[in-house]
């Protein structure tokens, strides 16, 4: 019985998980996503996640033998690299370039109305990273035979070989124009087309492990690599055959980001100051979708060390009109810019800290659902799965919408699973959640509404 390995590589953690040919998890193993900040820029720790992931892999390979290993990786970020290696770290999308660099980047960048890729704060353009490095670096950037979306790049590293993929281009990086399925104006103007491998579907065997791999991981030299694809592209997979035959659905895929992704939803809703984009699925077509950075917001609202509150703690809450009102993370979302608050009471237990930033995602995830104008039925994936408030709360105030959480608490590690299983459907399905009705529910959510709008009190 073979199994499959995923790398999911988050930006709070980095996991390797087994899989069997069910998808089924065997193990799971985890570290923290470091970012180091010596050196020229705050650049992500390839070399300690090498490290351990192929001390890992030996591990993994003693529980069952591995078929297989899918990348999956978190977006906005992508490594320049020669026949050697890197020839510049990996650059932290979060770190924000000189602010000299910006005005520059706005005359390259192509229109929104092509790319439905919004200007974003820090690197989060990864365009914007891509230009910075060519200014600030032209030696080493010039040395760069190819530019490695991120998955690609650690199937590089395991395989040898070198390949691109939609999802990862697609995710609101200014290099790809989505509804056309091409490179954008800003690829073509910077010279950059050449740089990047031909393009290969996320499910495709790339190849099998390096023989340096092999002895070093101690799996098979037979262990195929698979392209890879975007993590929040990964939590779609399943859902996919739904969406494409033309029945609206929305899957909230939940982890440091929160992402709202409206299958079969139209792109002339979308709007650039509402911070609304266009991703590509692993098919290639385009997905409306708004997000937030819902796991780093929840963590700065219920503490460092949270504790699962209860029905009374969330009823406490509405009654005395404690709310947190966005945003309390830095990048990017639909109040982006803006700096968050606690108005009304605050909490005074860590069973309260944990009600006050379930309200907040769960009026921020309803939010981008209106916005969106999200139809049809709604799949939540994720960290949020493992909340027990969170989905019969947002089926509350989303009456007219079924709201169901996966009975996978990681849509990555499936989609993952299901690159490597291409056209097999997975085990497991959805629990439709039943509404939890507190009192004064409905009318908490209009002043949460009216005192997030700008200007409002």
């Amino acid at each position: 019985m073979s199994a499959t390995i995923v790398l999911d590589i988050g930006k709070t953690n980095v996991k390797l998980v087994l899989l069997d040919q069910g998808g089924d998890t065997l193990a799971s193993r985890r570290m923290p996503n470091a970012v180091l900040r010596d050196g020229p820029y705050p650049r992500h720790d390839t070399e300690r996640i090498w490290n351990w992931m192929l001390d890992t892999l030996r591990e993994l390979g003693d529980i069952a033998p591995v078929a297989a290993i899918v990348p999956v990786t978190h977006g906005a970020t992508a490594a320049l690299v020669d026949d050697n290696g890197l020839v510049l770290p990996v650059l932290d999308y979060e770190y924000e370039p000189p602010a000299a660099q910006l005005q520059h980047y706005a005359a390259l960048r192509p229109a929104y109305e092509s790319t439905h890729s919004p200007q974003l704060p820090a690197g989060l353009n990864l365009g914007r990273q891509l230009a910075w490095l060519a200014h600030a670096f032209p030696d080493d950037f010039s040395r760069a035979r190819q530019i490695l979306m991120y998955p690609q790049y650690w199937a590089w590293r395991l395989s040898g070989v070198a390949a691109s993929e939609v999802t990862s281009l697609g995710c609101h990086t200014d290099l790809w124009q989505p509804a056309r399925q091409d490179y954008s104006s800003l690829v073509d103007g910077m010279g950059w087309r050449g740089l990047f491998p031909p393009m290969r579907p996320a499910w495709a065997a790339l190849g099998t492990l390096t023989p340096e791999v092999a002895a070093r991981s101690g799996l098979p030299s037979s262990c195929q690599v698979i392209c890879g694809i975007h993590d929040s592209n990964a939590s779609l997979l399943r859902h996919l055959p739904v969406g494409c035959q033309g029945e609206p659905l929305t899957v909230l895929s939940t982890g440091t980001w929160v992402i709202a992704a409206a299958i079969g939803m139209p792109l002339d809703g979308l709007r650039e100051e509402a911070d609304m984009l266009a991703n590509s699925n692993a098919l290639g077509q385009p997905v409306a979708c708004m997000r937030f950075m819902g796991g780093r917001e929840f963590a700065e609202l219920a503490g460092a060390e949270p504790q699962v509150c209860g029905i009374d703690d969330l009823q406490t809450l509405i009654d005395q009109d404690s709310m947190a009102l966005p945003c309390f993370a830095a990048a990017g979302g639909p109040f982006a810019g803006r700096a968050g608050r606690i108005d009304g009471p605050a909490p005074h237990s860590r069973q309260q800290a944990y009600a006050l930033a379930t309200l907040y995602c769960v009026l921020m995830s309803d939010y981008c659902l209106s916005a969106l104008g999200a139809s049809g039925p709604v799949v939540v994936e994720g960290s949020y799965t493992d909340n027990p408030h969170f989905a019969p709360l947002l089926a509350a105030l989303r009456p007219q919408q079924s709201i169901a959480s996966s009975s996978d608490t990681s849509g990555t590690s499936c989609g993952g699973w299901m690159l490597h299983h291409w056209g097999t459907a997975p085990q497991g399905g959805n629990a439709l959640a039943t509404p939890l009705q507190l009192r004064g529910w409905q009318e908490y959510r209009q002043r949460w509404l009216t005192k997030s709008q700008p200007g409002g009190t």
